[in-house]
């Protein structure tokens, strides 16, 4: 069992699985999660250290979240529990600084990738002009309207958005012309434009082939996961781009932006529930071709990853 313990830490530890919500069921912890890596599985899992253990898989997230809910009530709570006195301890130990020659050479931070004053502009009069399916209705003269001839996908512009955080665009699909919004997305001034491209083609004709999962591409990318409590990250080699995924958000569910923070990113795109796969592994491929990876430099040793001892601690056992 410390075997199977100690696999679950790393995965949770390296961003391959993400805890969606844990709870305190009167004798032990228990959680549960998605892997974000290989085959999809969500899980739940029961206890903590050397003993942790999955008791459950799902076929769905929602099914494992709902279940979970179900069983455990009032006592559920948002992400990850806390980390126990054996987890801080380990963590502590290994966050002590390492010698010199063990530690990587850092990345040079570089500007992310953005939109030029006009560009945002250009591209949308290049649609209209040259894309006959797209129609334009200009209610009032600082926006711009772009319907599609399906009638079930609009692309709003503004053309006084200027400063880094005000939305130049939202575009929303919907189910039919009179029906319900399936999801929606907005898009700050200095997004770069192919990533605007990259949507509005999407709408206009999917891919024929399925391009797989968004995560996926960018970890064959090599580009660097982060687990948070609500949510996960990708971010590039270079730092200029980072892909993020909030599981139980609904406006936000997917937010990309350039920079290495989103509260002083060059720009951001957000987009809610709904979106679908296809189109967000299309936008994390034009990504990699705006931050392409560097070849990567050898480190002199690997630096090591934190691991829970396979035996139980000494001092009497706790509760949270």
């Amino acid at each position: 069992m410390g075997a199977e313990a100690q696999r679950i830490h790393d995965d949770i530890a390296e961003g391959r699985l993400v805890i969606h919500l844990h709870a305190d069921d009167g004798q032990n912890t228990v959680a549960v999660g998605s892997y974000t890596t290989g085959v999809q599985r969500h899980v739940h899992l029961h206890s903590e250290n050397h003993v942790r253990q999955v008791t459950m898989t799902y076929e769905s997230e929602t099914e494992a979240i709902a279940e979970f809910q179900r069983l455990y009530s009032v006592v559920v709570r948002p992400g990850p529990a806390p980390l126990t006195e054996l987890e801080r301890t380990v963590r502590q130990v290994l966050a002590v600084k390492q010698p010199a020659e063990h530690v990587e050479a850092a990345t040079p931070v570089t500007e992310p990738p953005a939109a030029g004053p006009g560009e945002h502009e250009t591209f949308l009069r290049n649609l209209l002009e040259e894309s006959p399916q797209w129609e334009r209705y200009r209610p009032f003269d600082e926006t711009t309207i772009a319907v599609h001839e399906s009638l079930a996908v609009r692309a709003e512009f503004d053309h006084e958005a200027r400063h880094r955080t005000d939305v130049a665009w939202t575009i929303a699909e919907y189910d039919s012309p009179v029906g319900e919004r399936l999801w929606h997305s907005t898009i700050t001034a200095g997004t770069p434009v192919p990533l605007i491209h990259t949507i509005l083609h999407h709408l206009d004709g999917p891919a024929p082939v399925p391009l797989g999962e968004a995560h996926e591409i960018l970890q064959a990318a090599r580009w660097h996961p982060t687990s948070h409590p609500a949510r996960t990250s990708w971010t590039a080699t270079d730092r200029t781009i980072t892909f993020e995924h909030s599981s139980h958000a609904t406006a936000d569910r997917w937010v990309m932006y350039g920079g290495e923070n989103l509260d002083h990113a060059a720009w951001t795109i957000r987009l809610s529930a709904g979106a679908n796969t296809d189109l967000l592994a299309e936008l994390a491929s034009t990504a990699l071709a705006l931050a392409p990876s560097p070849t990567p430099v050898p480190a002199s040793r690997a630096t090591p990853i934190a691991r829970v001892p396979t035996a139980a601690p000494q001092p009497q056992a706790r509760r949270r």
